[in-house]
């Protein structure tokens, strides 16, 4: 099983792009290695003629889930096309692929993490434990804000980002 997460991190990464890659040790601290120059095609990847620009994704279309609406709020996706999505305010956005070997996520077995931001994190910690969820705050206030963690009920890990903008 974890050789198909590999082989599926892998290939998502390849969907992806390598044109900025996030490392992170530590919620507070980005190091940002960032391309100067866009993948073209001219690289040779495997399954990539060297003549051809490669397709990348734009944005992420959806994210589906259960639990997350009553617990986090997120709202259901609309029943017609004529009702509007829900729209993520403006802000900052990380997609950064971790080592394989990293502790970050706390249980190797999974493969990823969501992150989440919010306005207020003491509230939405004590909202969540009212419903007998377990939250775990970051003592540490960093340059960019302050952290929760939680777990949905099939043990994935949850980030919440209460975000201040560095130098605020």
């Amino acid at each position: 099983m974890a050789f198909k997460r590999r082989q599926l991190l892998r290939r998502l990464l390849f969907i992806f792009g390598a044109s900025c890659v996030v490392a992170r040790e530590r919620p507070g601290i980005a190091a940002v290695a960032a391309s100067a120059t866009p993948v073209t095609g001219t690289e040779t990847k495997p399954g990539i003629a060297a003549t051809t620009e490669m397709e990348k994704v734009t944005g992420i279309g959806g994210f589906f889930l259960r639990w997350y609406q009553q617990h986090l709020g997120i709202a259901l996706t609309p029943t017609s096309y004529e009702d509007p999505v829900w729209q993520q305010e403006a802000g900052p956005t990380v997609f950064s692929p971790f080592l394989e070997t990293t502790d970050y996520f706390e249980d190797s077995s999974k493969v990823w993490m969501i992150n989440f931001r919010i306005r207020d994190l003491d509230k939405m910690a004590a909202q969540l434990r009212a419903a007998g969820i377990e939250v775990k705050i970051d003592p540490q206030t960093y340059p960019n804000g302050r952290f929760a963690r939680l777990h949905d009920p099939e043990g994935n890990p949850i980030q919440l980002w209460q975000f201040v903008k560095p130098g605020n």
